[in-house]
C-alpha cells in the first residue's frame, strides 16, 4: 500500500496551498457571519439550534480499482476525486455545520481508510474547524445496497471502522467470498456493531434507487430495513429521504455529450433513479419509499418505529466538473437540532431531531404539539390521556438570501401529514399504510417578507388512539409529489420534510 505515501507526505505538510491549488471553486479564505446561501453561521452556545449536514460524502479515497493485479489495487480519485478538506471547504461555503466523509468499500479497502484516509480527515478537522468532521463510509451492505456507516468521534473511530469494513463489508474480501452477502452477514455485522463501545449509525442509502416500478423494490427491501431495526434499534435508525446526485440535468446542459450521458442515456436524471439502474425515478426530489403518503415510511411509523429520513449530496464529483453532484450543502441538507458539538449532533441523529430540504427552501423549523403541561416536538413522544385535545404550532423561516442557484423561493403549501400508531404488522415486507392521510393542507399567502416566521396551527380534539404527525412542504403547486420528468431543473420543485412527532395515549393499568 505504497500508492499514495509520497503524495500523503506532501498533504499533510502543505495542505491549504495544495488544496487551493485544485481548484479555483474554493476562493473564501476566511470565515464569513453568513454562509453563500444566506444561512447564519451557528457556533457551539449554550442553547441548541438548527445546524445543517451532509452525511454522505465521498472523497477521493472512493478509490478505483486496477483489476489486472491480483489483488487488485486502489486507484486514488477513480471514484470521486476531492480531497477531504476541498469537501469540508465547499460545505463551509454553502452553509454546512457537520459533515461525514463516506467513502465506498472494495477489495482490502480497509487498509486504505486506515492507512491514508483517516490521516487526511485529522488534517482537515485541523483546516477546516468550522465544519464537525465525522468518519464514516459508504457500507456494501450483505445482501442489500449500500448503506451509510457513521461513527461518533472517539479515539477508537478507525479502529472500529476499519474492524468492521474488515468483518463484514461484502465487497472487502479477495477473493469474493459469496458468505459475505448474506443476509446473516448482515445481522452478524449489526450484533458487532451494537458490541461496540461507541455504536455508530446505519442510514439505508437510496433504498429504492434500484425499484423497478413504485412499490416494486429491488436491493433493498422492507423486510431487510424492519429486520434492521428490529435487530439494533439505536444503530439501524432510518433511510434516506431524499438521494444525491439531483445536479444531473446541469451535467448535461454544459457538457453532453458526456461519459455520464451516455452510461445514463435517456433515464430520468435526479438521483441516477432512471432506468440506468432501476427504472422508477424520485418524487419531488425524494425517493418512493418517503413521497408516497401512506407508503413504506408511513407503514414504519405506524408500527411506532423511531424511523428518521435524511437528504445528502451523495457527491463525487461536481456537475461543474463533469459530474452528476452538487457540492455538499449546496442543494440539499439535513438539519438537526443539537449544540455545535460533535457528541450533540450525533445524539441528534440518533434521536431523529431532523428536517430535511432541498434547494434553502426554509432554513429553521418548529414543529410541537402541546396539552396544558406537556410538550413535545419532532423526533419526541407526547404522551396524553385519553379524550384530551392536543394543539399543533408550527412555524417556518425561509433564509433571506437567495440560494445557490439565485433564487429565493417560497413555499406555497405545508402539509400535515397524520397516522395511527397500532399494533406491529405481521408481514415484514408490508409497505403501506392506507390510512396516513393529510390532515390539513395550510396554503400560504405570498404577501410576506422571507426571514420573517410564518405560523400555523391546528387543534386535534378527543383523542381516541395514538398517532403520529410529520410535516412536508413544497414551492409548487402539486397536491403531491410526481414522478420527475427528464431533464427537470431541481431548482425549480423543492421539498421540505420533517420527522414525526407521536401522541401515545397514556396506558392505564387495570
Amino acid at each position: 500500500m505504497r500508492w499514495l505515501a509520497a503524495l500523503m507526505k506532501d498533504v499533510v505538510q502543505s495542505l491549504g496551498i495544495w488544496l487551493f491549488a485544485l481548484s479555483g471553486h474554493a476562493a473564501e479564505t476566511t470565515e464569513s457571519t453568513q454562509s453563500s446561501a444566506g444561512l447564519p453561521r451557528i457556533y457551539a452556545g449554550d442553547s441548541p439550534q438548527w445546524l445543517a449536514g451532509d452525511h454522505h460524502i465521498h472523497s477521493r479515497y472512493s478509490v478505483g480499482w486496477d483489476n489486472d493485479t491480483d489483488p487488485p489495487t486502489p486507484i486514488l480519485g477513480g471514484d470521486a476525486i476531492y480531497p477531504i478538506a476541498m469537501n469540508a471547504i465547499m460545505a463551509r461555503r454553502h452553509g454546512i455545520d457537520w459533515m461525514v466523509t463516506t467513502d465506498h468499500g472494495g477489495p482490502n479497502h480497509s487498509q486504505v481508510h486506515l492507512n491514508h484516509a483517516y490521516p487526511e480527515l485529522l488534517e482537515s478537522r485541523k483546516a477546516v474547524p468550522e465544519v464537525i468532521q465525522f468518519l464514516g463510509m459508504e457500507f456494501d451492505t450483505p445482501a442489500a445496497d449500500h448503506t451509510s456507516l457513521i461513527f461518533p468521534q472517539t479515539d477508537a473511530e478507525i479502529q472500529n471502522l476499519a474492524e468492521i469494513e474488515a468483518k463484514f463489508n461484502s465487497r472487502e474480501p479477495w477473493p469474493a467470498d459469496p458468505l459475505k452477502n448474506t443476509p446473516r452477514q448482515m445481522l452478524s455485522a449489526l450484533v458487532a456493531m451494537k458490541e461496540l463501545p461507541a455504536p455508530p449509525l446505519l442510514i439505508a442509502h437510496h433504498p429504492s434507487r434500484s425499484a423497478s416500478a413504485l412499490g416494486k423494490f429491488g436491493k433493498t427491501t422492507p423486510s431487510e430495513m424492519r429486520s434492521w431495526n428490529d435487530l439494533a434499534p439505536k444503530i439501524a435508525i432510518g433511510m434516506e429521504g431524499a438521494p444525491g446526485h439531483q445536479a444531473i440535468a446541469q451535467s448535461r446542459a454544459r457538457f453532453e455529450p458526456s461519459k455520464l450521458s451516455q452510461f445514463l442515456g435517456e433515464s430520468r436524471p435526479r438521483g441516477i433513479y432512471g432506468s440506468a439502474l432501476g427504472g422508477y425515478p424520485t418524487m419531488g426530489g425524494f425517493d418512493q419509499m418517503t413521497a408516497v403518503v401512506g407508503g413504506f415510511w408511513d407503514s414504519m411509523l405506524r408500527e411506532g418505529r423511531r424511523w428518521w429520513i435524511t437528504a445528502n449530496s451523495d457527491s463525487h464529483t461536481h456537475w461543474s466538473d463533469g459530474g452528476a453532484d452538487f457540492w455538499p450543502g449546496e442543494y440539499s441538507k439535513t438539519y438537526v437540532y443539537a449544540l455545535k458539538t460533535p457528541a450533540s449532533i450525533f445524539a441528534a441523529l440518533r434521536a431523529g431531531r431532523i428536517f430535511v430540504v432541498t434547494g434553502d427552501l426554509i432554513s429553521s423549523l418548529d414543529f410541537k404539539v402541546s396539552t396544558a403541561n406537556r410538550i413535545a416536538s419532532i423526533g419526541q413522544s407526547l404522551t396524553v390521556q385519553k379524550g384530551e385535545d392536543v394543539n399543533i404550532h408550527i412555524e417556518i423561516v425561509e433564509p433571506t438570501l437567495p440560494n445557490a442557484a439565485g433564487f429565493s423561493p417560497k413555499v406555497r403549501r405545508v402539509d400535515l401529514i397524520r397516522g395511527d400508531v397500532q399494533s406491529a404488522i405481521s408481514e415484514a415486507d408490508h409497505d403501506a399504510l392506507p390510512r396516513a392521510t393529510v390532515e390539513k393542507r395550510f396554503e400560504l399567502s405570498e404577501r410576506r417578507k422571507r426571514g420573517e416566521p410564518v405560523t400555523m396551527s391546528l387543534t386535534v380534539k378527543n383523542i381516541q388512539k395514538s398517532f403520529y404527525i410529520r410535516l412536508r412542504g413544497t414551492n409548487t403547486d402539486e397536491k403531491e409529489p410526481v414522478e420527475d420528468p427528464d431533464g427537470e431543473d431541481p431548482w425549480r420543485d423543492l421539498w421540505f420534510y420533517s420527522n414525526p412527532i407521536f401522541v401515545e395515549i397514556e396506558k392505564v393499568e387495570a
